[in-house]
């Protein structure tokens, strides 16, 4: 080998051996992307567990508030409450006439024994920054006398369902109970009829319409909020 040739090739080793190096760095910088990427990803992680048992815990502590107000009354009332905080009124004989949207004089007599109590527990201080929404929900059995079809049915008790928890909202906003409290009702309190969407039935599947025609009362916390904020980051 000659000296040029060997000049040429020092010059090539010189030259593979920069390139190795610069992908060396370059590796250890997506290395260190990478790690820092996992360390915040497992950091919004544990923030999303630590607010899921936060809220767990709040759901847990409503609950047992509620329960304990209410216990005493749910039976004379036909009224449950479920762990995920949907109170329920299904005794379709003394909510509204059927096919009617205006309330009963009995379902005003619980209503208006029922709901300041209610809004008292889930307005105290330690719950209601975390209230997102209390909703209002009318469900009907999916029955209406003369439909022409399902879907006819269907589009008539929607029409009834909103009918009707528009006339439960009106009469709770209007209880002198409920005065210094409008305000957060009025951001808070909304009003859903769902019609024949959530029909309660038997364990072999069977529709039972009587059970299905209620009114219920969800809380839903910010929970699911400030998860999603979580995750924006996150992604």
């Amino acid at each position: 080998m000659n000296e040029n040739e060997l000049e040429q090739l020092k010059e090539q080793e010189g030259h593979w051996v920069a390139v190795s190096d610069l992908m060396a760095g370059l590796m250890m910088v997506f290395m260190l992307i990478s790690i820092v990427f996992m360390v915040n990803v497992e950091t919004e992680r544990n923030k999303i567990r630590d607010v899921a048992i936060l809220y767990d815990h709040l759901r847990v502590q409503i609950y047992q508030d509620l329960k304990a107000e209410f216990e005493p009354d749910m039976a004379r009332w036909g009224a449950e409450l479920d762990k995920d905080l949907t109170f329920r009124f299904n005794n379709s004989e003394v909510l509204f006439d059927k096919g009617a949207a205006d309330i009963k004089p009995e379902f005003q007599s619980i209503l208006a024994d029922f709901f300041p109590r209610y809004i008292g527990i889930i307005t105290r201080e330690k719950y209601r920054d975390d209230i997102l929404e209390v909703r209002i929900e009318g469900h009907t059995s999916s029955a209406w006398f003369g439909a022409s079809s399902d879907d006819d049915a269907y589009i008539r008790n929607m029409d009834l369902s909103q009918k009707r928890t528009r006339s439960t909202l009106a009469f709770l906003l209007e209880l002198p109970e409920m005065s210094g409290n409008k305000n957060w009702l009025k951001s808070h309190l909304t009003a859903n009829g769902l019609s024949s969407a959530k029909v309660i039935r038997s364990t072999d599947g069977v529709e039972d319409g009587d059970r299905s025609r209620r009114v219920e009362f969800r809380v839903r916390t910010d929970a699911e909020g400030r998860i999603a904020t979580i995750l924006e980051k996150i992604l």
